[in-house]
């Protein structure tokens, strides 16, 4: 798998390239701004851009542009934004933006190495990914607004795993639930969140862009 990195933290972007080579992976280009990382995609042709929110030269959401442009000039480069700030609404605009084959994960998970393999390694299948500790608070928080106030408490449960990219045998085994029953909650939710089964649309993105806005 062929990495790129941009962040402009030099011990950062080493630590990380060290930790994905570690795990098998090839970094094939390590930038520490928009520019040189825009230009070493366009030369390295990466599976996946693990890419800081906050580049110079102003620090607020130029990794997000940066993901723009990437996914404009190169569709197939799957995305995972590392932040160091927990936002769900740069999570929302990721998902709104991409849906597909991104992730947003918090920086405090690089040291993690399994969630960071794990994530770039679903990204890279074309999974959607929201760090746990966002979805972990939008799931506990009460006085949901609508339409998700008509979830149960389960069907909650789901859609914060669904919103982590979790798959429904996946989401079957972390609530002890058999797939058949996990199927039923997620039809359920779709149903409440009027969410139509059309070939334009992919629900369980939908779905997670829902629980995100909230």
């Amino acid at each position: 798998m062929r990495v790129a990195i941009v962040d402009d933290h030099v011990l950062l972007r080493e630590g990380l390239a060290r930790l994905l080579t570690e795990a098998g992976m090839q970094v094939v280009a390590s930038e520490g701004d928009i520019d040189g990382f825009l230009r070493a995609v366009s030369a390295s042709r990466p599976d996946v851009a693990v890419i800081d929110i906050r580049l110079p030269p102003t620090f607020t959401d130029e990794g997000l542009r940066a993901a723009d442009l990437m996914r404009e000039r190169h569709p197939g480069t799957a995305l995972l934004v590392l932040s160091q700030y927990l936002d769900a609404g740069y999570a929302f605009r990721l998902l709104q933006s991409f849906p597909s084959g991104v992730g947003y994960l918090l920086k405090d998970r690089v040291s993690q190495v399994a969630v960071l393999v794990d994530a770039v390694q679903r990204v890279v299948a074309g999974e959607c990914v929201v760090d746990p500790s966002i979805v972990s608070r939008l799931v506990n928080r009460t006085g949901l607004t609508e339409p998700l106030s008509v979830l149960t408490a389960r069907e909650r449960e789901v859609l914060g795993l669904m919103a982590e990219g979790r798959a429904n045998t996946a989401i079957g085994e972390r609530l002890f639930l058999s797939e058949r029953t996990v199927e039923g909650n997620v039809r359920r939710i779709f149903d409440k969140l009027g969410l139509a089964d059309t070939p334009q649309d992919n629900r369980r993105v939908l779905a997670v862009l829902a629980f995100l806005r909230a």
